[in-house]
């Protein structure tokens, strides 16, 4: 996106060079990094990273409006509800498409959001890991809001932890170690000292969560849960794990970190709440009172699914003929610019902006990024098989 610096970088490139970083990328945690790494990452200017960072303190402001949690107390699925909600997610993070702008420029589009936890640890380490075998200016980062490595995995510590002892702490999934974001989970033991822990590996007495730490093999209480599990895919897997599992839904003693409820307060769910020209119209598809006219031109999303599921590009109007229609949302698409140069195709990009909102904090803190590259008809790894200069990147932001 800055035209010198992606001439140059793309001048400097050669397989050899590529292969050489995924082999040291891949040095640390062998066989842990299942998803496609671009060769490249995006270079963001000044001008649109602040088009991007007022679009999100927007969203963020309608997350601390008094009445959101009112608005969104219906997108927990009762089955899913968790005791003992907190006041705010821990994790924001909003996905912009980079997009045409109709005038020959680009604009942020707001393609989906959560209030989730993302590859946190995982865009320290690969960025890091870049920088070995590329050249990139000083003045970038994947850090914003003026935050360096150092000061960043303190602002990461205070919000997991808490204050808490890190083997207090777990970071909770289903079969961590078979996860395709594994590597993020084995980044943030080495950075916080925490262990991925699988659910079925929890034992409970009374309302008091325990553990065997996987080192000293120690029963050791736990004090908070640094959440990366999904309920959709626990609904998938429930039938695949060990019975007796325990039902984390219950009152528990332990502090989540972000709140399971909060995953589906912030999601496609608030996308018809927010009212932005960085955010397609968005309607519940329950309140829709005509199809438009143009419905080539939407998007029809499951709010109760993720990674893509479900969704429907290319809608007919019997595709609305749904059960149920307050699950649904009908969203306009957007046109991705073709915007980073390759040696075939020119790729678009998606850049996720991640929040950390520790304890304590009145809002939330725009902390780092991470890009998804894709020359399909979304971004995806489905459609961008046997494709190169896709898949998961980065963005260096100019910074002054």
């Amino acid at each position: 996106m800055v035209p010198a610096l992606r001439k140059a970088f793309n001048e400097a490139f050669t397989r050899q060079r590529y292969e050489e970083f995924l082999t040291d990328l891949n040095s640390r945690f062998p066989g842990a990094i299942e998803f496609r790494v671009a060769e490249t990452p995006v270079f963001v200017p000044a001008s649109f990273s602040a088009l991007l960072q007022e679009a999100c303190e927007h969203i963020v402001d309608l997350i601390l409006e008094p009445r959101f949690r009112e608005w969104t107390d219906r997108a927990i699925p009762p089955q899913d509800r968790v005791a003992r909600e907190n006041d705010h997610p821990h994790f924001l993070a909003f996905d912009f498409g980079v997009c045409e702008d109709g005038q020959g420029g680009w604009q942020p589009q707001l393609i989906e959001m959560q209030g989730f936890a993302s590859l946190y640890g995982f865009q320290v380490y690969y960025p890091e890991t870049l920088r070995r075998h590329f050249d990139i200016p000083a003045n970038y980062s994947q850090f914003l809001n003026g935050l360096d490595k150092e000061s960043y995995l303190a602002l990461l510590r205070e919000t997991i932890l808490g204050g808490r002892a890190p083997e207090e702490v777990v970071l909770l999934e289903i079969k961590p170690h078979e996860q395709k974001t594994r590597i993020d989970f084995y980044c943030t033991r080495d950075y916080l000292g925490i262990q991925p822990i699988c659910l079925t590996d929890l034992i409970l007495e009374g309302k008091s969560l325990y553990y065997l730490h996987p080192v000293t093999g120690k029963k050791t209480l736990i004090r908070r849960i640094y959440n990366r599990l999904i309920f959709d895919e626990l609904h998938t897997a429930g039938a695949r794990l060990p019975q007796g599992y325990v039902d984390i839904r219950q009152e528990l003693d332990v502090e989540w970190v972000a709140h399971p409820n909060w995953f589906y307060r912030v999601s496609k769910f608030t996308l018809p709440f927010i009212r932005h020209p960085f955010v397609p119209p968005t309607f519940f598809l329950d309140e829709l009172k005509q199809p438009p006219a143009d419905l080539e031109n939407y998007v029809l999303k499951p709010l109760f699914s993720f990674a893509g599921q479900g969704v429907i590009i290319d809608v007919r109007p019997e595709h609305l003929d749904v059960p149920d229609p307050a699950n649904w949302i009908l969203q306009r698409k957007v046109k991705y610019a073709e915007v980073i140069a390759t040696p075939d195709v020119p790729a678009k990009a998606e850049i996720r902006m991640m929040y950390l909102w520790k304890d304590g904090d009145a809002r939330p803190t725009l902390a780092v990024n991470l890009a998804r590259l894709s020359k399909g008809k979304m971004i995806g790894v489905n459609y961008n098989k046997d494709k190169e200069w896709v898949g998961g990147s980065v963005g260096f932001f100019q910074h002054p």
